[in-house]
């Protein structure tokens, strides 16, 4: 009798029982929140918890239950972004290999968040800078509230504005102007300006910002997440494609999703006349 399958190697796994240890974590469903928890210090990020962001980000294109992710601050603010005592004291000390092994770090974070397929939501309350701004910067949807300050502020420690991707994603968010005014003088970009620059998807009130996030996440969870993350690999993807392999690559894409039961399952719906179930598959 041949033994069963061995299919550990997919790595594939429910995140229900995940704990975190630098930040909170807690999956309800197919959405998991993760609450960047220093409220006494505007949650700033250390070594550790930049550590931590990027591995579960990495393990999440492994995921069997998560299907959006919700990123959050606690006690008012997103971000402060790198800990001055607990990071930026270090650092100044640190020779180049060491300075090379945290930026490609912090970089890796940023790579996992763009390269794992489930949606990520920012939101965005109160202080929002440095790394947190680019946090949010590199999550897929954005929301804020009105007193949200987001500040791409290395030029103030006199560091370049080309950190963690900025260079690269903050214009196609924003447009290359309005990206240059920002990582050349690091001063903060108001609310209104992010929403009418388009960095935020819409502002909300901050009373209503968990629920307003968590409904959006539940939207997406509830459609064709197969399909979801097709379209976020195709996101970043075609940054570096002309248009014709653009459409080439769409092509390829959409022929697989047409193989998904979720495509059979609205086809059916529809003929039905009822609203389509999807099950990511």
């Amino acid at each position: 009798m041949n033994p069963a399958p061995d299919h550990s190697f997919t790595h594939r796994r429910s995140f229900a029982d995940y704990r975190a240890r630098h930040f909170g974590f807690a999956a309800e469903g197919r959405v998991a929140t993760v609450t960047l928890n220093r409220p006494e210090r505007k949650n700033p990020l250390t070594f550790e918890s930049y550590a931590e962001l990027r591995d579960l980000f990495r393990a999440l294109q492994y995921a069997t239950d998560i299907k959006v992710v919700v990123i959050a601050g606690a006690g008012g603010n997103f971000c402060s972004g790198g800990d001055v005592h607990e990071i930026i004291g270090p650092l100044t000390h640190m020779k180049m290999p060491a300075l090379m092994d945290f930026t490609h770090m912090t970089g890796d974070l940023v790579k996992a968040m763009r390269h794992c397929p489930q949606p990520i939501i920012a939101a965005v309350d109160g202080i929002c800078a440095g790394a947190g701004a680019i946090i949010a910067m590199a999550a897929d949807l954005r929301l804020g509230t009105p007193a949200a300050k987001t500040a791409f502020l290395f030029t103030r420690v006199g560091l370049a504005g080309c950190d963690m991707g900025a260079c690269a994603i903050l214009p196609r968010i924003i447009g290359q102007g309005r990206a240059a005014e920002l990582l050349y003088t690091g001063r903060s970009m108001s609310a209104d300006e992010g929403e009418r620059w388009g960095f935020f998807n819409r502002l909300v009130s901050a009373a209503d910002l968990p629920a307003e996030a968590r409904a959006l996440a539940e939207s997406l969870a509830a459609g064709p997440t197969f399909a979801h993350g097709m379209t976020k690999a195709q996101l970043h993807k075609e940054w570096d494609m002309g248009i014709d392999e653009a459409i080439e690559s769409e092509a390829q894409a959409q022929a697989i999703c047409m193989q998904t039961q979720d495509f059979h399952r609205a086809y059916h719906a529809f003929v039905a006349k009822q609203k389509p179930v999807f099950e990511g598959t």
